[in-house]
C-alpha cells in the first residue's frame, strides 16, 4: 500500500498549503485608498485617530503579517500572543510567545499588556483583533482572585477528563478578565473588528478562543456544573472552586451578554474554518483519481470511538463499494477528545489512528491518516499518524508490540514512535482543527 500512503500524505500536504492564514485574511480584508473593506463593510480610516492590532492564537503571527501588509504605517501600535516558536518578524506589532495548552507567566504578561493598550483607546480609535485556535490558553489574564497555579491545575484536569472544548472554554471564560466578551468590554467605545480563524466544530464565535470579542452565552452556573459533571471539585484548588461558587450565587459580575452596548460597534468575521480544509482535500483526492465523499466537518466525541466508526465506513467501501465506489477517498474533520485513563503519551489524532489501525487490521487496501492542521497533536512533536491494514500485524511481528495495550494506556505516541508511522510537520502556523482521510483501493 505504498501508493495509498503516498497519496494520503500528498492530500494532507495540499490541505496545509491552502490554509495560509495570511492569504485567508487577505481574502476577507482589502484596502482601497483610505477605506478598509472587511467582508463588504467599509471603514473610512480618516475617521480614526489611532489604529491598534491585538490578538492571540497559534495562527496570529501570519494574520498580523497580513494586516501589516494591508495597513502599513497606519497601524499605531499592536501586540499579539502566540505559542512558543510560532512568531514571525513584524514591524509594527509586538509579539509575545507563551505556553499552550497550559498557560504560563508569559501568557499573562502578554495579555496584561494588551489590556493596558486597550485601556488607552477611545471612541475615535479602531481596534483590529486577530483570533485563532489556541487563543484561549494564550490570552490568559485571570481574575485577581485566581492564581496562575490555580489556572494551570484546572486547565490540566479539564484537558485530561474528556471534557468538550465548549465545556473547557465555558470554565476558562469565567476565570478570566479577557475571555467571554471581555476584550470587547476593554476596547469599548472603540470600533472593534475581529478576524477569526476557527478551530471549533461548527464555528461558534463564543467558543473559539473563548470568544473574547463576542457576547457570552454561558454563565457561572454553567461553569460550576461542568466542574461537578467531571467530579473535579476535589482535584482543583479550593480558591478556584470557591470563586466559581461565588459567581454562581451572583457575587461576581457575569461575562457580557447579548444586548450589551459594548457590542454595538463591533464586527466579527470568520476568515477560515475546517470546511476549507475538507474542500481542499476533496479537490486533491479527485485530482489523484479517487472517488470522494466528505462525511462531516463536525466530528466530535471520544477519539477511539470516532475512529471505529470512520474505519467501519472504510471497510464497507472496501467490501461493497458503498457509499462511494473504489478507488475511494473518505474525508472528515472536526476535533475529538481523549479521556486519559493511562499514563502514556499521545494526542487525539494519534489515538484515532491507533484505534483505526486495530479496526482495519487484515482488511487489505485501506489507509487511514489523522492529523491536526496546527502541526501539534497533544503534548508531542507529532501532528498525527498514518496507518494501514498491516500496521498492527507488523507491530506484533517486527517490534513485539501489543497495539491494544498501547491504546488502553493512551500511549499512541510511543506506539508510532516504534512503528515509524508518525506525521511530523513542525509548526504549520495555522489551525482549523483536525482532518481524517481514508484511501481504499
Amino acid at each position: 500500500m505504498p501508493i495509498l500512503r503516498e497519496h494520503a500524505n500528498e492530500i494532507f500536504k495540499h490541505v496545509l498549503s491552502t490554509l495560509d492564514p495570511e492569504q485567508l485574511v487577505k481574502e476577507k480584508v482589502s484596502i482601497q485608498d483610505s477605506t478598509l473593506i472587511v467582508e463588504k463593510r467599509e471603514y473610512n480610516l480618516n475617521n480614526y485617530e489611532n489604529i491598534y492590532v491585538v490578538g492571540g492564537g497559534k495562527a496570529c503571527a501570519p494574520m498580523a503579517k497580513a494586516m501589516e501588509e494591508l495597513l502599513g504605517d497606519k497601524i499605531d501600535n499592536g501586540l499579539i500572543v502566540v505559542k512558543y516558536n510560532h512568531g514571525l518578524p513584524l514591524n509594527k506589532i509586538e509579539t509575545v510567545e507563551a505556553s499552550h495548552p497550559i498557560p504560563d507567566k508569559n501568557g499573562i504578561r502578554g495579555t496584561s499588556d494588551i489590556l493596558r493598550l486597550l485601556s488607552k483607546t477611545g471612541e475615535k480609535d479602531l481596534v483590529i483583533c486577530l483570533i485563532s485556535g489556541g487563543g484561549s490558553a494564550l490570552l490568559v489574564q485571570p481574575h485577581k482572585e485566581i492564581t496562575l497555579p490555580g489556572l494551570q491545575i484546572i486547565s490540566t484536569k479539564l484537558l485530561a477528563c474528556g471534557a468538550r472544548i465548549d465545556e473547557i472554554n465555558t470554565v476558562r471564560k469565567h476565570l478570566s478578565s479577557i475571555k467571554g466578551g471581555q476584550l470587547a468590554r476593554a476596547s469599548y467605545p472603540s470600533t472593534l473588528i475581529t478576524l477569526i480563524l476557527s478551530d471549533v466544530v461548527g464555528d461558534p464565535m463564543d467558543i473559539i478562543a473563548s470568544g473574547p470579542t463576542v457576547p457570552d452565552e454561558s454563565t457561572f452556573e454553567d461553569a460550576y456544573k461542568i466542574i461537578q459533571k467531571y467530579s473535579l471539585e476535589d482535584k482543583i484548588l479550593n480558591s478556584v472552586y470557591r470563586f466559581l461558587r461565588s459567581g454562581k450565587t451572583g457575587k461576581i459580575e457575569e461575562t457580557p451578554k447579548n444586548g450589551d452596548e459594548i457590542f454595538d460597534n463591533t464586527q466579527n468575521v470568520i476568515v477560515g474554518s475546517n470546511k476549507i480544509a475538507l474542500d481542499a482535500a476533496e479537490k486533491k483526492a479527485k485530482d489523484l483519481g479517487y472517488n470522494t465523499i466528505i462525511l462531516s466537518s463536525l466530528v466530535e466525541g471520544e477519539s477511539k470511538d470516532a475512529a471505529k466508526f470512520f474505519a467501519a465506513i472504510a471497510k464497507e467501501v472496501s467490501r461493497t463499494g458503498t457509499p462511494v465506489p473504489k478507488p475511494a477517498c473518505i474525508i472528515a474533520g472536526g476535533e475529538t477528545t481523549v479521556t486519559i485513563k493511562g499514563k502514556g503519551k499521545g494526542g487525539r489524532n494519534q489515538e484515532f489512528a491507533l484505534s483505526a489501525a486495530l479496526e482495519i487490521s487484515g482488511c487489505d487496501g485501506i489507509v487511514v491518516l489523522s492529523a491536526g492542521t496546527d502541526g501539534t497533536d497533544g503534548p508531542t512533536d507529532a501532528t498525527g499518524a498514518i496507518v494501514d491494514s498491516n500496521t498492527c500485524k507488523n507491530a506484533k511481528v517486527k517490534f513485539c508490540l501489543k497495539p491494544e495495550e498501547y491504546l488502553r494506556r493512551n500511549d499512541s505516541y510511543n506506539f508510532f514512535n516504534n512503528t515509524g508511522e508518525h506525521i511530523i510537520t513542525g509548526p504549520t502556523m495555522t489551525n482549523v482543527m483536525d482532518i481524517m482521510i481514508s484511501l481504499i483501493d
